[in-house]
């Protein structure tokens, strides 16, 4: 679809890397000659990840552990990005957590989990990114990941419908504030693209292989890939502070997920509960 080497003179930068949709952008940016730095919370899995990818197809890929909930850390791996060869083309906000509940069970702590890595984190990668591209006189661009609930809303996820709307919003914001620098922001909102991340916490338990929308079918990586792409390269540049939805019409057919989880009782949300914090503490022993 795209033509080799694409991406040749780009340095991107996609946050939550190592794994699930961040790890299929970054893999299909260096596919396309692009320089990729991956950043996440397990070195171990952004070094196998970063191992992998030159393997298969050459090039660099160079992985930092961060929690970029830390903008002090934010600040300092963007610095080391920079002095490792200059300044990013591009940057993916992707890094997210999420989770199902019914709003009266979230503890406040449960509601920071999620809006400190969304909104926050989102927030602090692009600000160091963006006051360097500006002081540099640098264009760029920024593609963040958000959902479609930042238009309609969703039960039982509202911190994260409400920290995307937050990146929803920034990038109308930013593309209006930074577009005189050059710099562009967009936004994806992906329908259902079966993740082990995704499912885990979302359909704990459930199956992922069917979404109601009117095209009846979930989306694959290579479509979020492609449009990731399209909008990173040169090809678009008057292409600013929108976002596109990748859901096969659905929000527009649904206006909201998880409709299904109404259904549920007692029993079926502490069951949804501890496989979720199953996952979790699979996770961080792998820290």
């Amino acid at each position: 679809m795209f033509q080799p080497n694409l991406l040749s003179a780009h340095r991107i930068l996609v946050t939550g890397g190592g794994t699930g949709l961040g790890r299929a952008m970054a893999e299909r940016f260096l596919s396309l000659g692009a320089e990729v730095y991956i950043c996440g919370r397990r070195q171990a899995v952004l070094d196998a990840a970063a191992a992998e990818m030159m393997a298969r197809y050459g090039g660099s890929v160079k992985a930092r552990a961060i929690d970029i909930r830390d903008s002090q850390a934010v600040d300092d791996m963007v610095q080391w990005i920079w002095s490792d060869g200059g300044p990013l083309t591009g940057l993916v906000n992707n890094a997210a957590g999420n989770f199902i509940s019914r709003t009266e069970d979230l503890s406040p702590k449960g509601f920071d989990a999620v809006a400190n890595i969304v909104l926050h984190g989102t927030f602090y990668v692009t600000h160091a990114v963006g006051k360097r591209w500006i002081k540099g006189g640098n264009p760029g661009s920024v593609v963040s990941i958000v959902v479609t609930w930042v238009w309609t809303g969703s039960p039982f996820v509202v911190p994260s419908a409400m920290a995307k709307a937050g990146v929803h919003v920034m990038t109308r914001s930013l593309a209006v504030e930074w577009g005189r620098y050059g710099i562009r922001l967009n936004a994806i909102a992906p329908g259902v693209i079966p993740t082990e991340g995704m499912t885990k916490r979302l359909s704990p338990g459930g199956e992922t292989t069917k979404a109601p929308n009117p095209m009846g079918r979930v989306g694959t990586t290579d479509e979020l890939n492609n449009l990731a792409v399209f909008l990173l390269s040169d090809h678009c540049g008057w292409l600013t502070g929108q976002t596109i939805a990748l859901d096969g019409a659905g929000h527009l057919a649904n206006n909201g997920s998880f409709q299904e989880l109404f259904a549920w009782g007692d029993a079926e949300w502490q069951r949804a509960r501890d496989l979720i914090r199953a996952q979790n503490d699979k996770d961080r022993a792998g820290r």
